[in-house]
């Protein structure tokens, strides 16, 4: 039997780049985002086009009403996107954000029979969010695989995190290498209607500096 897998698509440079990493290691694949009150809703829109170009299975767009709790300035009509580098964790952290994306995941992988779940968190060029590290994702593939029926009955859940040790040029030649186009993918916090990017936050600039290290023209569309 052919091997799926559910890819948790933002709509993002990432994403796109480990959906195309997962289709060509053989896997049928399911792709998960979320309208989770996020200020922007292009990447959405994003992610949608890329579902259909790659051909999945199924694209489930899942509402999360996180801006009614707000702490993030991604969710949060009161705290602006900041377009200077922050030291720590940054406010355009979401509280919790990707807990609750791998749980919407883990729940529909059993749904659907399915093993293998992929993420795109990265640990090496990021912006210091605590749930991009290798430590969460394995504390999480433990709680996967005792909290739900497919765990205790043998069927072993794997959190895979294809990028977690590559630098966002690495990422990127990876993504090209794949055949990936990334004028389609939207980053930026901070986009237009149309998706184009503001060109000065910290998703901005991390992958400015990507294209410009893996010395490639930046398809980014910028306002």
């Amino acid at each position: 039997m052919q091997k799926k897998a559910i890819i948790l698509l933002s709509g993002g440079l990432d994403s796109i780049t480990v959906l195309a990493q997962a289709i060509e290691q053989g896997y049928i694949c399911y792709a998960l985002s979320f309208d989770y009150g996020q200020k922007q809703c292009s990447e959405l829109f994003a992610a949608s086009k890329i579902a259909e170009h790659y051909g999945v299975v199924d694209h489930k767009i899942i509402a999360l009403g996180l801006a009614s709790i707000g702490g993030s300035a991604l969710t949060d009509q009161h705290i602006a996107v900041p377009n200077t580098l922050q030291a720590g964790i940054p406010v355009t952290y979401v509280p919790a954000r990707n807990t609750l994306f791998l749980s919407f995941a883990l729940a529909w992988a059993e749904v659907l029979h399915v093993h293998d779940i992929f993420i795109g968190v990265n640990a090496v060029d990021y912006s210091g969010y605590p749930d991009c590290r290798p430590e969460f994702i394995a504390a999480f593939q433990q709680l996967a695989n005792v909290a739900t029926k497919a765990g205790v009955e043998g069927e072993r859940l794997t959190i895979h995190t294809p990028l977690i040790a590559l630098s966002k040029a690495d990422i990127i030649r990876l993504g090209i290498r794949l055949g990936v186009d990334y004028q389609q993918t939207v980053s930026c916090y901070s986009a237009d209607t149309q998706g184009k990017a503001c060109g000065v936050c910290d998703a901005c600039r991390l992958r400015k500096t990507g294209f410009e290290q893996a010395g490639l023209p930046d398809p980014t569309r910028y306002q």
